[in-house]
């Protein structure tokens, strides 16, 4: 018996998760200091986003709760909607503060602004360090060469993209996948049914920018799933 259409989908979005996580995990870092570590958290809030805008609301605490211990996490939220809006907000450094900025905000029809997050993040980065650039989002209808560009500046400046694809749109998907490798980041397509998913892996890049790869490789060790493919990788190189 053939297999579904929708048993094939949900094990390419599991290779993809496996092989973002792998990526995060073999990301270099800049060696830890005393500093927080930065995250901008960029996400698509066009329209055909909002339930993924409303899953992402109540996960975002995660990021917090698990940078902790290692120092802890500022992020300052990006999102763009409608004509021409683009939203930064201050750095936040509690989950309380990103939820409010989060479920103040609705939703609207527009077409994508990828072009303006990539240029707030190399703005932010001047500034003071940013450790990673996370972007969710569903679709690209922008110049993948400007794109492209501003990708590799960010590589330049030493912040990765994580580049999260909701859905199965392939222009997004080669957008996302070469800004990811031009900033050093990593692309990862989810499964948009399962906040665990994104929560898990929202939770890993954050881990990431605060403490790096030891800390990022102890998380994976305590979770399972998504961040727990992680414990097998990082064994595997050392052997």
């Amino acid at each position: 018996m053939p297999k579904s259409k929708n048993t094939q989908l949900t094990r390419s979005s599991n290779k993809d998760v496996d092989d973002f996580l792998r990526k995060v995990e073999l990301t270099p870092r800049p060696v830890p200091s005393a500093r927080r570590g930065r995250l901008i958290f960029g996400m698509d809030a066009t329209a055909s986003r909002e339930p993924m805008w409303d899953q992402a609301c109540h996960i975002q605490s995660e990021m917090f709760s698990e940078t902790a211990t290692h120092g802890g996490l500022d992020v300052q939220l990006c999102f763009y909607r409608g004509f021409r809006e683009f939203y930064a907000s201050k750095w936040v450094s509690a989950a309380s503060e990103l939820h409010r900025l989060m479920s103040s905000t609705r939703c609207a029809g527009g077409l994508t602004q990828i072009s303006r997050l990539l240029d707030q993040t190399i703005r932010e980065t001047k500034k003071s360090p940013v450790n990673a650039l996370v972007f969710v989002g569903d679709a690209m209808e922008e110049d993948v060469d400007r794109l492209s560009d501003k990708a590799g500046q960010l590589g330049l400046n030493g912040v990765p993209a994580f580049m999260f694809h909701e859905g199965y749109n392939p222009v997004a998907e080669r957008a996302f996948r070469e800004i990811a490798t031009l900033s050093g980041g990593a692309y990862c397509r989810f499964d948009s049914s399962s906040a665990k998913q994104l929560r898990d892996l929202l939770a890993a890049v954050a881990v990431f920018a605060a403490g790096g790869r030891k800390a990022l490789e102890n998380f994976s060790s305590r979770r399972r799933g998504v961040a727990g493919q992680l414990t097998h990788q990082i064994n595997r190189k050392k052997t």
